[in-house]
């Protein structure tokens, strides 16, 4: 099995230790101080460009930061509406198909898009040398995945992948679309309790962040995660009758 394979199958496990890495810091904690958070380092640094005030800084990283939780919540909830919640969560890589619509239309990997976005998000809660630890690992992460699902698509479906590669953005979305929506359904139910612990934390953002505690946030994401494993021993989302 080739190291890409790997790590598309520990993917989850990957995402866990590199959050949990980017949160902690190790190599930031040596001297024994508690480094700061993005969050407040990116307001204080917005704010001595002399262009806004630090409340004004503080404000607009927040907004950006639930705004790119939103869109991640709504972007992962979408692809996997027509992708199949299983499939999405599934350890194995599947080619059985090539999804093309919904999502699909405007870029071929719109779950990694949505990684990405909640990466970035996460990230004004982590000190700045793990939020920059973060960013740089998930994308470098994103595109050995990417690669490692385009070999298989190509392997299994040969030109019809290619052409729909030809037509589609890889990870930067396309607006108009560049394909026609086709007859798929999409299983809406299936897709948001997939990506519940994405709206979980996209809702703390939007109602917490106000108080500018990184604390009450970071427990919002963590009592989000708890609940999307709740979600997951109760639920077993069905296989599209299209696999």
């Amino acid at each position: 099995m080739k190291i890409s394979e790997v790590l598309f199958r520990f993917r989850r496990w990957a995402l866990f230790v590199l959050f949990g890495l980017g949160f902690w810091v190790p190599w930031e904690r040596l001297g024994g101080a508690h480094p700061g958070s993005t969050w407040l380092w990116l307001a204080g640094t917005l704010a001595a460009t002399s262009l806004l005030s630090i409340a004004a800084a503080t404000v607009l990283v927040v907004a950006l930061a639930t705004l790119a939780l939103f869109l991640a919540a709504l972007v992962r909830t979408w692809a996997a509406a027509y992708l199949g919640s299983d499939v999405v969560h599934d350890r194995n890589l599947h080619s059985e198909r090539v999804v093309s619509d919904g999502p699909y239309r405007y870029v071929r990997n719109p779950l990694y898009l949505g990684t990405w976005l909640l990466t970035a998000a996460l990230s004004i809660l982590m000190p700045p040398g793990g939020a920059l630890f973060a960013l740089v690992v998930v994308t470098l992460l994103i595109v050995v995945w990417m690669q490692a699902e385009e070999r298989k698509l190509i392997a299994e479906h040969g030109e019809a992948y290619l052409a729909y590669m030809r037509q589609v953005s890889r990870f930067f979305p396309a607006i108009p679309p560049r394909i026609p929506a086709g007859a798929a359904k999409p299983y809406w139910l299936q897709g948001f309790l997939g990506e519940i612990h994405l709206w979980g934390m996209a809702i703390t953002y939007l109602i917490f962040a106000n108080r500018y505690n990184v604390t009450i946030l970071e427990q919002g994401v963590l009592i989000s995660i708890g609940i999307a494993f709740l979600v997951r021993a109760f639920w077993r989302p069905s296989i599209p009758s299209s696999y």
